[in-house]
């Protein structure tokens, strides 16, 4: 691993405003972010830890543990809110199997909702496997939940 770090590293110029674009760059390689790289662009990019661990928990695009094959992210901000995403949730998690922040290998989903997507027109948001879904309907949940897993 310590070898695509130091790819990406030496892609870029040690200049901070170049962070989240490495953090980016190493989560699409491989597929989250471990502890090793967040050190090293700590080192690489002359900012504190802190800094990039608060980036990092800060936006709801990065994750620090690896993914699942199929990922379902419901919105929970105030717009998704008011729109039923708690309903949305809770039904995504009865017919996978999932709460809320888990994942279930064997099955290869991981549910989780975050505060906000920035996609408050189209509220309520889901995003299935990295693609958006504006106005979601609880009655639409079986649908979905039948494309990424090829069973109701």
């Amino acid at each position: 691993m310590t070898e695509k770090l130091e790819t990406i590293l030496a892609s870029l110029p040690a200049e901070r405003r170049y962070l989240i674009l490495f953090l980016h760059l190493v989560q699409q390689e491989l597929d989250y972010l471990p502890e090793e790289a967040l050190r090293a662009a700590a080192d690489y990019f002359a900012v504190p830890p802190a800094e990039v661990y608060g980036l990092v928990t800060f936006y709801s695009a990065f994750r620090l543990k690896p993914g699942c094959r199929h990922e379902v992210t419901v919105c929970q901000g105030t717009a998704c809110h008011v729109r039923g995403a708690g309903e949305l949730a809770a039904e995504f998690s009865r017919l996978l199997g999932v709460r809320p922040g888990d994942k279930n290998p064997e099955k290869g989903v991981a549910l989780r909702t975050v505060n906000c997507l920035g996609c408050c027109a189209l509220a309520p948001v889901v995003v299935v496997d990295g693609e958006y879904q504006g106005r979601v309907q609880v009655s639409k949940v079986p649908e979905i939940v039948k494309k990424l897993t090829g069973k109701k």
